[in-house]
């Protein structure tokens, strides 16, 4: 299986991570960190070569041509978000409390991501239609459901990604041992092949009649 390389230099993988434990944070339950959202973004932004995990689990899917060069283009805006968004939150960890980000307190953090949040309705609506969606949902893994993240601002889309990390099959490199699954009772696939091979459903947890439509008793 290929794996990309990560995105992210030191400094800036320990403040996105930083950020993102803010986000879903650690308390009597599994946060971001325990999950390794931040291994899921930084695989992410690394390179196409795990863009699409293919449905039996086998591995993932190689883009060429136009596709691939979309996607590659895709991921350029999302980087260059990032690098702007990691400067813009040390820049005013600094302006704030005289210190990057990763060295504040957890109210300190959380006061610098309120103050850059401030998103507009519609940031607000995008990010709830981009909410992470487990099995069940179309085609598309979770972290590729929407275009939108290219239009969200930093922190709506950290906040986007860092529930992404959490909730998607771990085969993407986040939701570690499953624990994101774990913390809302959903028990989930062994893998991507049990639930492409029928053997798995889940219609048990969403649905309240398990017949479908137009089947009977």
């Amino acid at each position: 299986m290929t794996v990309a390389q990560g995105f992210f230099d030191a400094h800036q993988r320990a403040t996105v991570e930083a950020a993102m434990a803010r986000i879903i944070p650690t308390d009597d339950t599994p946060g971001a960190r325990e999950a390794g959202t931040i291994e899921f973004l930084d695989r992410y932004l690394g390179g196409i070569e795990n863009v699409y995990a293919k449905p039996d689990g086998s591995g993932f899917e190689q883009l060429d041509g136009k596709r691939a060069d979309a996607w590659r283009q895709r991921l350029d805006i999302v980087r260059e978000r990032y690098v702007a968004g990691v400067a813009m939150l040390d820049r005013t960890s600094r302006e704030r409390y005289d210190g990057d980000f990763v060295a504040l307190t957890e109210d300190q953090q959380d006061a610098v991501l309120r103050a850059l949040e401030q998103p507009d309705l519609g940031e607000e609506a995008q990010l709830e239609r981009a909410r992470v969606a487990l099995y069940g949902a179309p085609v598309e893994p979770a972290l590729q459901q929407t275009s939108a993240e290219i239009d969200l601002g930093f922190v709506p889309l950290l906040a986007l990604h860092t529930r992404q990390g959490f909730y998607a099959d771990p085969i993407y490199g986040g939701n570690r041992d499953q624990v994101g699954w774990q913390v809302i009772g959903f028990p989930g696939p062994s893998s991507l092949a049990e639930v492409h091979t029928g053997r798995y459903s889940t219609l048990d947890y969403f649905a309240q009649n398990r017949l479908h439509p137009g089947q009977k008793d």
